[in-house]
């Protein structure tokens, strides 16, 4: 049997994760921590993450995850957390599933609120249960306007065993200096607040709230509150639009490698690739390296965007030339002395942040994690 040669792999540091996990403690000394990991953790490897984040020295009051599949697979691997169902549930199944399975769903819109009614009042239901009550203070995605989100909570308050949590999502704390974007996510804030200290005042019982994801977790500390809710800070990534999750003190979790598989030197006026988009102005040595859209690597990178080469003498920041394809990229070697074939290319990660290539890209590091496709190979250390 023929062993193929790795051509393009993803290192996922464990640890990494673990020290970005303990950064949010450190931000959030009092509230309780939820980490996000849907959508395969970010790309990462749920299961790993999961386990991961459990089993660090930082106590984790449950999960995130975004769709009743993953719910379901997640509670698979851990019988134990909680598990918060961030885009809830939406028949009358879904429900008794999250029940179930001791997950708890996001309700932000009335026909949840009437579900829940329903099966409420047609069966006798003896366990706890918990519910966030999403009120929508001006994402205008999900949530319920302030009078529903009262109304509702209330109502669920009424049912025996029933525990809520009154949540919203900033939507523009990702540029705190920018003024306008600053008034925005202060409303927002006061606006839950507010509506918090009503239903506290008319349940006369503490109401457990959540407000901050990564941008508020790092920037706006008034929003932290009872729960956050960290998603791609703990992959080493920053949510806000002008600082880098290097700039943030946040550790790379995944490194995407590939590997030169020839070098050849070209003349002033050749082209590169398909559409020539790259044309040398000297003399160029260029490095063909085993990665493109097909391993997830995005074809929108611009001539340019950073790369690191890894030789003996150490390690060479220098750029792609030339437009990506399918399975391989071209880059500049040139003052590369000592390159050789079958030395590694770092892509995004360790030494290289992932939100720096992104901008190259025209996208964020989350869609550059999430879209890694499956004929990458994913080694796990620590």
């Amino acid at each position: 049997m023929t062993i193929a040669s790795r051509r393009a792999w993803a290192t996922i540091d464990l640890n990494a994760l673990r020290k970005n996990l303990t950064r949010v403690r450190s931000l959030c000394p009092t509230s309780k921590i939820y980490p996000v990991i849907k959508s395969n953790a970010y790309g990462h490897g749920v299961a790993e993450a999961a386990a991961a984040v459990k089993n660090s020295h930082t106590n984790i009051a449950g999960y995130g995850v975004a769709t009743v599949d993953e719910a379901i697979s997640l509670r698979e691997l851990d019988p134990e957390l909680p598990i918060l169902l961030l885009n809830g549930f939406m028949t009358a199944e879904e429900l008794k599933e999250c029940l179930h399975l001791r997950v708890e769903p996001v309700v932000h819109s009335d026909y949840q609120v009437q579900l829940i009614e329903a099966l409420f009042t047609d069966e006798i239901l003896g366990d706890q249960r918990k519910f966030w009550i999403k009120y929508n203070t001006g994402m205008n995605r999900l949530g319920m306007d302030r009078e529903l989100s009262r109304e509702s909570y209330l109502k669920l308050l009424g049912f025996p065993g029933t525990e809520l949590v009154l949540m919203s999502h900033l939507a523009c704390a990702d540029d705190p200096d920018n003024e306008k974007f600053a008034g925005f996510t202060h409303q927002q804030l006061n606006d839950l607040l507010s509506l918090r200290g009503e239903l506290v005042a008319s349940s006369h019982r503490d109401v457990p709230s959540s407000m901050a994801a990564s941008a508020g977790i790092l920037h706006w500390p008034d929003s932290h509150l009872d729960i956050v809710r960290p998603g791609v800070m703990l992959y080493g990534s920053s949510p806000m639009a002008n600082e880098t999750g290097e700039e943030l003190g946040l550790q790379a979790v995944m490194t995407l490698s590939s590997r030169l598989i020839t070098i050849r030197t070209l003349q002033a006026g050749d082209s590169i690739g398909y559409g020539a988009t790259y044309v040398c102005d000297r003399e160029t040595k260029v490095g063909t390296v085993s990665i493109g859209y097909g391993d997830g690597y995005p074809r929108s990178a611009e001539n340019g965007t950073p790369v690191i080469v890894k030789t003996a003498a150490g390690n060479t920041r220098t750029r792609l030339i030339g437009r990506v394809s399918m399975d391989m990229i071209t880059i500049d070697l040139t003052g590369i002395d000592d390159v050789q074939i079958d030395d590694e290319v770092v892509l995004w990660g360790d030494g290289l942040c992932a939100d720096e290539v992104a901008r190259s890209t025209g996208t964020i590091s989350y869609e550059l994690f999430c879209k890694v496709t499956s004929r990458v190979p994913f080694e796990y250390k620590n």
